[in-house]
């Protein structure tokens, strides 16, 4: 099992390699936010222009780990189009082996484009000391590994990759939007307050805000079990996905019927 996820790992990673747009693309909406959205409203904001940088970095850190590690699931929509992922289905190697392949490959992924925007913190006036920055790196570590189950699990049940896009942008937008990277949610309405407890987004950028700026809205110890069980019950529900295999009704193929006269 241990070398079937690793296979799948490095497979992802080189081609994730020779995609190296996508990773200078990744870079730019974050810093786009951090630099742009956040000088603008940080200036007609009570937490002032730096100030403002300074409390959203952690929520740009959390939205480069989500979209790239959900995108990086795109990979299995379209080895089902071109029909590598049957293959992968049929090799020797558990399906659980699959899943866990896929979701630490999306991780890492997402974990290094995170990494890229973390010099940019002086900038934003944000204070790296060494214990704040390994509490920083380790929250970042399982918010990337539950954007990436996440995108795997939704990725799963896809088989076009127009389609994919623009459902997962409508479903991470309004969990990114909802989950207090760019406003106090001790400030906001009390159905939002209540709606964040099942947005996994919300519980990841808690983390990392409270690594850096020692501000946490729910208990520290609660988000990393609600962030584990999010992890565990994705990567169950895409185990459940891979065992049913892959089935070419969707392509029409069954719904032709051949008679002899």
């Amino acid at each position: 099992m241990i070398r079937g996820i690793y296979a799948i790992i490095v497979l992802d990673l080189k081609r994730a390699w020779l995609d190296r747009a996508r990773l200078a693309a990744g870079l730019a909406q974050p810093l786009l936010y951090l630099f742009v959205l956040g000088a603008g409203i940080g200036g007609s904001t009570r937490l002032g222009g730096g100030a403002y940088q300074q409390y959203i970095f952690p929520g740009v850190l959390g939205l480069s780990l989500l979209f790239s590690a959900t995108f990086a699931a795109i990979v299995i929509v379209f080895d089902r189009q071109i029909g590598f992922f049957k293959a992968v289905l049929v090799a020797p190697i558990p399906r659980p082996a699959i899943a866990i392949g896929k979701i630490s490959s999306g991780a890492i992924q997402a974990f290094a484009q995170g990494a890229i925007v973390l010099p940019f913190a002086p900038l934003a006036g944000v204070p790296l000391g060494m214990g704040s920055l390994a509490e920083l790196l380790g929250s970042m570590l399982l918010a990337a590994a539950t954007f990436s189950a996440m995108g795997v699990a939704v990725a799963s049940l896809f088989r076009s990759t127009t389609v994919f896009p623009v459902v997962s942008n409508a479903v991470l937008l309004p969990m990114f939007f909802l989950s207090g990277a760019l406003y106090p949610l001790r400030n906001a309405p009390h159905w939002m307050q209540v709606a964040t407890h099942v947005d996994p987004v919300a519980y990841a950028v808690d983390l990392m805000r409270g690594s850096l700026l020692g501000e946490f809205f729910f208990p520290p110890l609660l988000s990393v079990c609600v962030l584990c069980g999010f992890i565990a019950a994705l990567a169950w529900a895409s185990v459940r996905v891979f065992n049913r295999g892959e089935d070419d009704s969707s392509l029409g193929a069954a719904r032709f019927r051949f008679s002899r006269r």
